[in-house]
């Protein structure tokens, strides 16, 4: 067994695995002490789209200057930039299919058919109805809202044209996505496209499918997953700052604890909304239990503590965990980041796991499908599960009593508000801020967590070199809830960890150093705020002048591949750790490292080292400062009127 010190700097997740280590359970972490990742997988030197494969094409030894092809004469350069293409492509698939998921329901809502479903935030509704071209002057909300889910269902199958929401980029931008050919058209389209190009015989030149790799990635940052943050909104209110918990102490012992794990929060939402209802609460006590709990995992968690403040149980590498403490009566999954050794947990505990997609199934659990036609009767169905097998505890509970308290839900329009007030909203704080240099810059921290990286460790390494560094961090998703668990949530973190000018103003406004802003989807929030910077003025008139820098540490998913890419076709450089999926070609891995920056002004990085990877994005932020001119402090002079008059 490795070092424990090694695996996670989290104490719960020790503790329990701990235990299950003693009970001799299977999780995650056995399993990658068992598998060694495959060292020309890891390369993306395997080509697998046909079948004369799979062609296997190891690093050449040094000095050998054969050029390695496949067995159809495929250049390594061409494998490894469609597997790179492919991780795309799986990427937006998932985030839009979430979104398609949620523009169904949100249509049913505005009719009427979604039971337990309302339009909650009328304003916003109204502003994205505009973005839309929808006229809003004299209409009922159902109408604008079914106006509304009808066109925005449209941006899936868009054939020609492009995506609503690429007007609400800035210009410069949109210009040069259309030099370069990349504004995406509908968001099917480009993944079709790319798994058409990318099978076998297709489109066989890096840099070309690289591009539409950029395309497709567009889709999802400035398509899908910014359609789903908006209709969320919409329907279960635009988060605001809320006080929650977090880690696995959240769990009750003398609780019905509820698990809801997965990616889509419309049955979560209504989870919350069934655990009131007093039916449930009588059958609660009559089962002997004091109550029942709701916790979070993965992003689910992230947005029902948001806009409810339900309490989080852990991010990915802690979902088998929280069953191994007994005390889970029930766990929920739906699509995204599940883990099919769940079962296996579940079978050595009470613990009922329940399936709630029609496109994701795990052999061995229930499956009670969600329908939002019927969603409250199946959420308090779910719930009543969960109260039966309250007394069918088999084991000796166990839960570790760490827990802390965060600050979660902010969004670009509660940043708005909090830094210029409700009849001043605006930026220009943040901006005048950067310029005086109070605060350096903005990175956006975001990702999953990855077994080969101790759990957390380089997510919490680099933000607090960051915020030492006084940049504002906003982050999302997995690398949100290990700031959470390590107290940097708080506004008390800002006298703790970050510098003397970050910290000055967070004080000010009464913020933490490090904005909690949703789950992954929700990505499109940081790509909204960047945005907002710009159109404010005094930071240059494209995303790529900001200094401003985002990041993964501890990536492990294909969606995080399309999150990354997104972001540096949108002109933010972008630095990723644990590993690196075209390694096994130096051709593809300059053209991401050097040669985007010429196209997209934004690029790829790779950097293991969470501080040295810090300090990369430290000195690309100083980059930006220096040309924007704002790179030396200045002196306040109060200007005499010889001094005005020269000005004018």
């Amino acid at each position: 067994m490795p070092d424990e010190k090694i695996r996670s700097i989290d104490k719960a997740t020790l503790k329990l695995l701990e235990k299950a280590e003693k009970e001799k359970i299977g999780t995650v972490f056995s399993r990658a002490d068992e598998i060694k990742p495959c060292p020309i997988g890891v390369e993306e030197s395997c080509c697998k789209v046909c079948a004369m494969g799979p062609c296997r094409l190891p690093r050449s030894k040094k000095g050998e200057a054969k050029e390695r092809v496949g067995v159809c004469g495929a250049t390594i350069e061409t494998i490894v930039a469609r597997n790179f293409a492919r991780k795309v492509a799986a990427g937006a698939a998932s985030h839009s299919d979430h979104a398609r998921e949620v523009v169904h329901t949100f249509i049913k809502t505005a009719r009427g058919e979604a039971q337990g479903f309302a339009i909650k935030d009328e304003m916003k509704l109204l502003a994205v109805a505009l973005d839309f071209g929808i006229a809003i002057e004299g209409r009922e909300i159902k109408d604008i809202a079914m106006e509304l889910g009808e066109k925005a269902l449209k941006e899936f199958g868009k054939q020609d044209g492009e995506l609503v929401y690429i007007g609400k980029a800035p210009l410069k931008r949109q210009e040069l996505w259309k030099r370069l050919g990349v504004t995406p058209r509908g968001i099917d389209r480009e993944v079709v496209e790319i798994m058409h190009r990318t099978h076998m015989g297709v489109d066989q030149d890096y840099k070309h499918l690289l591009l539409h790799a950029a395309r497709t990635a567009l889709a999802d940052g400035w398509g899908g997953s910014m359609i789903s943050t908006d209709l969320q909104d919409i329907m279960f209110g635009t988060p605001v700052p809320v006080l929650g918990s977090i880690n696995l102490g959240v769990l009750k012992e003398d609780h019905v604890n509820v698990v809801v794990h997965g990616h889509e929060p419309l049955l979560p939402e209504l989870l919350v909304v069934a655990s009131r209802d007093p039916e449930v609460r009588k059958m609660t006590e009559d089962a002997g239990a004091k109550g029942i709990n709701l916790a979070g995992m993965c992003c689910s968690a992230n947005e029902v503590l948001m806009r409810h403040g339900i309490p989080c149980a852990g991010n990915f590498l802690q979902q088998e965990l929280a069953l191994i403490t007994g005390a889970v009566e029930l766990m929920t999954v739906d699509v995204q980041c599940e883990m099919q050794g769940l079962k296996n947990v579940a079978e050595c505990f009470h613990t009922r796991l329940i399936t709630t997609s029609d496109r994701a199934m795990i052999e061995g659990a229930t499956h009670v499908e969600f329908h939002p036609e019927h969603g409250l009767d199946t959420a308090k169905k779910i719930l009543k599960m969960a109260i039966e097998n309250y007394p069918n505890r088999r084991h000796a509970v166990y839960i570790p009593d760490e827990s802390r308290d965060m600050v979660a839900g902010f969004s670009h329009e509660t940043i708005n508000y909090l830094l210029g007030g409700l009849f001043r909203a605006s930026y220009r704080p943040l901006n005048d801020n950067i310029m005086n240099g109070r605060i350096r810059g903005v990175a956006g921290v975001v990702g999953c967590n990855n077994v080969r990286t101790p759990h957390d460790s380089a997510h919490i390494a680099m933000i607090k070199e960051l915020i030492r560094n006084d940049v504002l961090v906003l982050t999302t998703g997995c690398a949100a809830m290990a700031c959470g668990k390590e107290g940097l949530l708080t506004p008390e973190a800002a006298k703790l960890y970050a510098g003397s000018g970050l910290a000055e103003v967070c004080e000010a406004v009464g913020i933490p150093p490090v904005l909690h802003l949703g789950s992954c989807v929700d990505n499109s929030r940081i790509l909204m705020a960047a945005t907002a910077m710009v159109k404010e003025g005094g930071l240059g008139d494209d995303l790529s002048d900001l200094p401003a820098a985002g990041a993964a540490p501890e990536w492990m998913s294909e969606k995080a591949i399309a999150i990354g890419q997104y972001f540096v076709a949108s002109g933010v450089f972008t630095v990723f750790g644990t590993t690196w999926p075209t390694s096994g070609s130096e051709k593809v891995t300059r053209h991401l490292f050097e040669e985007y920056e010429e196209l997209y002004k934004g690029m790829w990085a790779y950097e293991p080292d969470p501080v040295e990877a810090a300090q990369l994005m430290i000195r690309h932020i100083d980059k930006k400062r220096r040309a924007l001119g704002i790179d030396k402090a200045r002196d306040r002079v109060l200007f005499d009127m010889a001094m005005r008059r020269a000005l004018d």
